[in-house]
């Protein structure tokens, strides 16, 4: 198995996460229904933030918190949730990837989703 190293892969691995995160019954409303997706349009960016913490290049600019804050005021986010989908996002990298950038991104969601747990509410 070989690691992340474009953005490429990355857009690869964006894919199949958030197919299996819009079916999956604890977190897929979030996406669907809550914020309602459009992956064309979403997997471009998420791409860059990605590639962002990854490679240190991207043109990522939005607020990461401030999105998910106002998700959390629609429908509210609980540790289950954040649970989910770290769990789901590290299956996804372990079933496609393994090396050096494979662990960071995986070490990388851990930070973002304990951070977004304390800065949403």
């Amino acid at each position: 198995m070989k690691d992340i190293t474009s953005r490429e892969d990355i857009e690869f691995l964006m894919q199949v996460f958030y197919k299996d995160a819009f079916i999956n019954p604890e977190i897929g409303i979030f996406f669907t229904k809550i914020a309602k997706i459009n992956l064309e349009e979403h997997i471009p960016e998420i791409t860059d933030f990605w590639e962002q913490q990854l490679f240190r290049k991207g043109g990522y600019k939005k607020n990461v918190i401030q999105i998910h804050k106002n998700l959390n005021h629609k429908k509210e986010m609980h540790k289950i949730h954040f649970d989910t989908w770290l769990s789901l996002f590290q299956n996804t990298v372990d079933t496609n990837f393994k090396g050096e950038k494979a662990e960071l991104i995986k070490t990388r969601a851990l930070s973002i989703a304990t951070v977004m747990q304390l800065k949403i509410k």
